[in-house]
């Protein structure tokens, strides 16, 4: 039986959007509930992290070029996440505005992703302070 699905250049069958469904009651890490909701994702959409999850992905261990669906795939639960973060961010924080306090506050309880948030705005600093040192000395010279 031959297939209807739409494929890619390459013969490669493509997916059609992608349904993602959580139960009722299902309890996450932080101890909160989740309701149920049903999502669509629109293939059609631009791809923001292609590149760098890519990367990510064969420094991994996946293959050097993974395929596209998989890419994609992780590229929706990428933004899922960080789309979650930020509304709760926002609901933590000022109406409408999300700072880096609001994002501690949220990850406290897991404490691999706040050292990793810790770790990151050290770095943040440390660069920043380089970069001006750097400038200083350059424009010194001048």
């Amino acid at each position: 039986m031959a297939s209807t699905s739409p494929k890619s250049e390459d013969g490669v069958e493509l997916l059609q959007p992608l349904h993602i469904e959580q139960m009722d009651e299902e309890t996450s890490q932080d101890g909160e509930t989740a309701s149920a909701r049903v999502e669509t994702i629109d293939p059609s959409r631009k791809r923001l992290f292609s590149k760098e999850l890519r990367c990510m992905m064969y420094g991994f261990g996946d293959d050097q070029n993974p395929y596209t669906e998989s890419v994609d795939l992780l590229e929706d639960l990428v933004i899922e996440y960080i789309t979650e973060v930020t509304q709760k961010a926002m609901e933590i924080g000022k109406t409408g505005r999300v700072a880096v306090e609001d994002i501690m506050h949220h990850v406290r309880k897991d404490p691999r992703k706040y050292a990793r948030v810790k770790d990151l705005l050290s770095m943040n600093e440390e660069l920043k302070k380089a970069r001006k040192a750097f400038d200083e000395v350059k424009y010194a010279g001048i």
